[in-house]
């Protein structure tokens, strides 16, 4: 107890330190506050009690967890940062397979600025579509909780929500420039972690106290075991030459100067395959919203809706394979690894530089990730089997999927930023032993 009140002065006495978290704090304060802004035209009680009644149980629940309850309520907020992180994800597989972006993403920073205009302006796009979706999703399903006439309705909410995200996209830059931790993932993470405390609470007054206890215990070991994947790393060992001086080695040593390591994470895709096929899961959902007289696309709605069903995991697990090895070989490119240790007089050990290296690099990355892609559908798919034994779907969704990688990638990313500081004051980190690996050198050397 005395070191972590010894951390915590530590920390409070950097001033740039400190006044990156109070700006932090203060920005996602703000958040929170204006996702209790309702839309023009709805009685937010009347919508969050059908929403409880209905679609709380699906695949909409699953959503409004992302945004801190605000999709539930009919807040401008209801769709939160993901338009843009879906227009991010688009840009990210454009980049790939246009040479015009791969050519902006080498442009350093002038490059990164105009990719990074692109995707707000690509976000514009999606609201309107996401926007235009949830809109008549409410018309449908929830008409009784709208007192406005449609067509009044729907153009105000829509400009409503495209503000609200624009207001969130401006507060994420901000955060991520004058704060601490990357700002999308945070403002995702609170809206998150602001479910949490409802769902234990409902968790705690609807079951016998042991039961709650289990739960809790169950959910300690869970994040243990994830954060163990996330930080597990199979390292390749790295040797450099010494340079000769005077046709001699300094020190009268030998050829090897100094020996290094490259680590490939076991899940070096992170989050994003699930991502990917949880927005593939979704769209006959959404398709659906917009047919509400078709019985086709109500019964292919409601049956990807059903994320607790056998045939919805199965497919679940098969996209989120398939993505692991398509997103980890967009993120780590063998050939750039290798062409960098040969420029800096690196190698591997028993490996010959150039396209041997590359070849034996792409060999071990392909070896880890089917263990990775196992590993991550297992999370993906713990709140379903959660939710098969008897958890509540609320606190259900805090046992695996994205909403447990979010919290636990935003939390090691945070204490990295933190760690990076106190190290550089010459202070403690916030560990004794080893250190922190966040979610940024995934595929980097150190």
């Amino acid at each position: 107890m005395k070191d972590l009140i010894q951390t915590l002065r530590n920390i409070f006495s950097i001033p740039e330190l400190r006044e990156r978290i109070l700006y932090t704090l203060f920005l996602l304060s703000i958040y929170r506050a204006v996702s209790f802004i309702i839309l023009p035209g709805i009685d937010s009680q009347i919508l969050s009690e059908e929403f409880a009644r209905t679609q709380g149980m699906g695949i909409l629940g699953l959503l409004n967890a992302f945004v801190g309850g605000a999709f539930s309520r009919g807040s401008i907020l209801a769709l939160g940062i993901m338009p843009y992180i879906s227009a991010s994800i688009i840009i990210q597989l454009l980049a790939a397979a246009l040479p015009s972006l791969q050519k902006l993403q080498k442009e350093g920073e002038a490059g990164t600025r105009k990719l990074n205009q692109y995707t707000k302006l690509l976000t514009v796009a999606v609201v309107l579509v996401q926007g235009s979706g949830y809109l008549v999703n409410l018309r449908t399903q929830y008409a009784a909780a709208i007192t406005m006439s449609a067509g009044l309705f729907t153009i105000t909410a829509l400009l409503c929500m495209l503000a609200g995200t624009m207001f969130l996209v401006w507060m994420a830059d901000k955060i991520t420039d004058k704060g601490i931790g990357n700002g999308s993932s945070l403002i995702i993470a609170i809206g998150i972690v602001a479910e949490l405390p409802p769902a234990l609470l409902n968790e705690a007054t609807s079951n016998p106290p042991m039961v709650f206890y289990v739960e809790v215990l169950a959910l300690m070991v869970v994040i243990g075991l994830v954060v163990l994947i996330q930080q597990a790393v199979r390292k390749i060992p790295v040797h450099y030459a010494r340079q000769m001086v005077g046709g001699r080695y300094p020190m009268g040593m030998g050829g090897v100067a100094s020996t290094s390591h490259i680590p490939l994470k076991l899940m070096s895709a992170g989050v994003m395959p699930i991502i990917f096929a949880q927005s593939l899961m979704f769209l006959p959902a959404t398709i659906a919203q917009y047919f509400p007289e078709s019985d086709f696309w109500l019964a292919a709605g409601s049956w990807f809706s059903d994320y607790t069903s056998i045939a919805y995991n199965v497919i679940f697990i098969g996209f989120i394979v398939l993505f692991t090895y398509f997103y980890t070989a967009i993120a780590i490119n063998p050939r750039d690894i290798a062409e960098q240790l040969k420029r800096s007089g690196g190698y591997i050990p028993g490996i010959k530089p150039g396209k041997p290296t590359a070849d034996y690099i792409d060999t071990v990355l392909t070896r880890i990730t089917f263990p990775g892609a196992l590993a991550l559908a297992g999370i993906a798919i713990l709140p379903a089997i959660m939710r098969a034994i008897g958890v509540s779907n609320q606190f259900a969704q805090f046992f695996g999927g994205t909403t447990i990688l979010i919290m636990i990638g935003v939390v090691l990313d945070t204490l990295q930023q933190i760690e990076s500081f106190l190290l550089m004051r010459h202070y403690e980190g916030l560990v004794k032993t080893g250190r922190i690996r966040g979610r940024a050198a995934v595929g980097g050397m150190v």
